[in-house]
Parts: C-alpha cells; sequence; structure tokens
C-alpha cells in the first residue's frame, strides 16, 4: 500500500476530472453511498469493526479514481473560455520548474512568476501572459519585454484546461490516474510532450 498521503482522484459519473482528495475524504464519500465506481489501482484497504452476528471484520478498499453522483462542478468549467486560478505553485508546474528564458531548472524558491508583457506597460496577471522565470533572469529583465532584454521565450504560455489543472494540481500522480487525465487533455496541449509519451487515441 502507498503512503496516507497519496490522493484519490474524483470525478462525475461521466468520467470528468474534479478534484484530489485524500483517504479520508475518499471514504467518507463510500460511506455516504456517493461512490457510484471506482476504477484504477488499488491504493488502501480500511479495515474497521468486527460485526456481532457475522464475526466478520468491515473492510473499505479505495481505488485511485473514484466517480460520484450528483452535478460537482459549475458548468462553466466546461466551457471553452474557464480559465481555472492562477498560483505560482501550477504556473511552476505547467513550466515543469524550468526558467522559460535561461532553460535551467530550478526549486520553487529559485523562481519567479514573470510577465512576458510587463504589467507596467499594461500587461495582464493571466496565464497567457505568465511564464516561470529564474530569479535571475527575472531581475535581468526587469520591466522590459523579452524583445526589449534581448532574451528569448523558450515555450508559449497557455491556459490550461480544467483536466490540465486538475494535474498540475497535484504533487504526486500515480500512472494510472495520469493516463485517465491525459485523455481529457486536448490534443494539442502541450503537456502531452513534456510527459513524453504518445497522445492517448
Amino acid at each position: 500500500m502507498l503512503p496516507l498521503n497519496q490522493q484519490v482522484l474524483r470525478t462525475d459519473l461521466a468520467g470528468m476530472p474534479l478534484e484530489w482528495v485524500d483517504y479520508r475524504a475518499a471514504a467518507r464519500l463510500y460511506f455516504l453511498g456517493q461512490v457510484a465506481y471506482a476504477c484504477g489501482d488499488l491504493l488502501y484497504r480500511l479495515r474497521g469493526g468486527v460485526n456481532a452476528v457475522t464475526q466478520r471484520q468491515s473492510r473499505l478498499d479505495i481505488h485511485s479514481i473514484i466517480a460520484t453522483h450528483g452535478l460537482h462542478h459549475p458548468l462553466n468549467k466546461l466551457q471553452q473560455d474557464y480559465v481555472p486560478p492562477l498560483s505560482n505553485r501550477t504556473l511552476f508546474q505547467r513550466d515543469d520548474h524550468l526558467c522559460m528564458y535561461c532553460g535551467q531548472r530550478f526549486s520553487d524558491r529559485h523562481l519567479s512568476r514573470d510577465h512576458v508583457r510587463p504589467t507596467s506597460k499594461g500587461g495582464a496577471d493571466h496565464w497567457n501572459n505568465v511564464v516561470t522565470a529564474c530569479i535571475r533572469c527575472n531581475h535581468y529583465k526587469a520591466g522590459r519585454s523579452p524583445e526589449e532584454a534581448g532574451m528569448e521565450l523558450l515555450a508559449v504560455p497557455f491556459v490550461p484546461t480544467h483536466a490540465e489543472y486538475i494535474y498540475l494540481m497535484s504533487r504526486h500522480v500515480l500512472a494510472d490516474q495520469m493516463a485517465f487525465l491525459r485523455a481529457h487533455f486536448p490534443r494539442s496541449s502541450p503537456l502531452h510532450r513534456r510527459l513524453g509519451r504518445e497522445i492517448p487515441a
């Protein structure tokens, strides 16, 4: 079995990824009868009390992906113009912890959010205008555009879809969860190239 901090991917009945939940929240959903079906690998086997009549111990198997009943997310998350919230953590994940100017990989504490078009020149704090930059490159670029600073942007910033955002939110995605999520990524998603495998059919 895996460490208890491994998250479970929760979906709706149609298989649309919704969120990550811990094993306690997953167990609660099972107990409340909210889990319609489960797939993926077995993550945890929880054991409870012993039935006084049958003398059998209760057991709950929690799988890596659970589909739950009901409408769990606003319809706007399914629309083309849905924009997930922007944070440094998910931005750094989107850019694979690479500085988009020098191309080197850094830990979070050595990275920063750079506005391609500086905010001082009307640039927005939006997924399409921000990239991961190391502190040195960000300081050098300062309030200039990449062209003005003589710097080349290594990748075009993009707005993640809801499924891509769910992937970016997790610290550790298991292989079966990754395959499930990738099936919901757009075929043109830059994340397919980073993950280095064939795009799912």
